[in-house]
């Protein structure tokens, strides 16, 4: 169980790992999470499954290295096991049929849009994607989405696609055309003006939010997010919120909330075992 079936670098410091885990293979929908746990001394870390293989009993999950535990997880080998893999967790992405659907994927949470992609697909709507990163090198996944709808690549430095913010590819769209609904996933800034574009056109929107989390299961109250003015739990509320709902400014703030602590934890960790990925 929670074998490292296959493992692949897809950019300097993203990294595609396959894990056993029939069980998770067969449950998780789109839009739902893990919490890993990589030894016994190890924190629990939430880690969105990014697509289930139920006929072979694997799930995939795509993580990006921004500190400790993410890094530890980036130096196992195909054929080591996690300690812990519990999930799926979180509430399955509203998939339906709507008509026209727009998703728009920065960094890592590429990743997270893949299956609601191929569910919205599969439900018959009109997909269309904007990929964004700060430069050809970080862009993942392209393949995966051209061979599943109409693909819009940006990067900030124009190496790839078209030059600029997702935002300036969704205001292009959402001039041409109509779009019934919109998916956000990526870091949370941007998710935030992606609400705000949308909410410029009149087109509501998906986002899903990465708090603090620590548990997984609402006991904590670590992921609290407000919404609409009430205070809800993201991993069992969520992960998924209406956009135009969520008080971005004051989660924004609970992001930076332990970033000194984090920051010297991961520089011990480096000094340890050194800084290569």
């Amino acid at each position: 169980m929670n074998e490292i079936v296959r493992k692949e670098k897809l950019t300097v410091d993203v990294y595609d790992f396959f894990i056993r885990s029939p069980q998770i293979a067969k449950k998780a929908k789109p839009g739902q999470f893990v919490i890993v746990r990589i030894h016994e001394k190890g924190e629990r870390i939430p880690l969105t499954v990014a697509g289930t293989y139920p006929e072979e009993g694997i799930f995939r999950m795509v993580v990006k290295v921004v500190g400790k535990t993410t890094h530890e997880l980036s130096m196992m080998n195909e054929g080591d096991e996690l300690l812990d893999v519990v999930g799926p967790l979180g509430r399955e992405s509203e998939i339906k049929r709507y008509g026209r659907v727009l998703l728009v994927g920065g960094g890592v949470g590429i990743a997270t849009l893949y299956p609601i992609a191929k569910a919205l697909k599969e439900v018959g709507n009109e997909v269309t994607v904007i990929l964004g990163a700060r430069s050809e090198e970080y862009l993942i996944m392209v393949e995966d989405f051209k061979m599943l709808c109409d693909t819009f690549l940006v990067t900030e430095d124009g190496s790839r696609g078209m030059k600029g913010l997702v935002t300036d590819a969704m205001d292009l769209l959402l001039k041409e055309k109509h779009y019934d609904v919109c998916w956000a996933v990526g870091p949370t800034i941007m998710m935030k003006f992606c609400t705000l574009k949308a909410k410029e056109y009149g087109v509501p929107i998906w986002v899903s939010l990465n708090p603090i989390m620590v548990d997984g299961t609402g006991m904590c109250g670590a992921c609290r997010v407000n919404v609409r003015g009430e205070i809800k739990f993201a991993c069992v509320d969520g992960p998924e919120f209406r956009g135009e709902d969520v008080d971005w400014d004051e989660l924004l703030k609970r992001l930076a909330q332990y970033r000194e602590q984090e920051k010297m934890s991961y520089e011990r960790f480096l000094k340890a075992v050194g800084e290569g990925l």
